[in-house]
């Protein structure tokens, strides 16, 4: 791995995941609601009526920042070099992942390693694990991109 430290922006980054963070902490203590992306869409989904304002809010958040970013100014190209059943059987793979780890990367990852959950340290690790494992097998292995 190398760095091109002439287009190497960390301050964006790091603006980035202080906000990530800051959210997080204000619907943990405003809501006393963990900020876990498929806990919240999942009980959207399933629960009609109970308690959903606050979910579609956030959803709702979700979406409309990349467009007020864009509006604003510039989003980065968004590039992606593999075709539709790729994306899905990958979408399908994360979605049994995060049902068997009880939570996604932001519930456990964010939220729960920020609770010093031993069962969210130990999901965070395997969705880590598993990234770098399918990146290499890809790459190396199967001559992907």
């Amino acid at each position: 791995m190398s760095i091109d430290w002439n287009t190497f922006t960390p301050w964006p980054a790091l603006g980035g995941g202080m906000l990530i963070g800051l959210a997080a902490g204000a619907l943990i203590l405003g809501a006393g609601q963990v900020a876990g992306i498929s806990g919240i869409l999942g009980n959207l989904l399933r629960r009609q009526g109970q308690d959903n304002d606050w979910r579609w809010c956030f959803v709702l958040g979700l979406v409309l920042a990349p467009l007020l970013v864009r509006a604003a100014g510039h989003l980065p190209e968004v590039r992606i070099d593999a075709g539709w059943p790729l994306l899905l059987v990958g979408g399908l793979l994360v979605g049994i992942g995060t049902r068997m780890a009880s939570g996604c990367t932001s519930g456990h990852g964010i939220c729960g390693l920020a609770r010093f959950s031993p069962r969210s340290l130990a999901a965070t690790l395997t969705f880590m694990a598993t990234g770098m494992l399918t990146l290499f097998l890809i790459r190396h292995l199967w001559g992907g991109v």
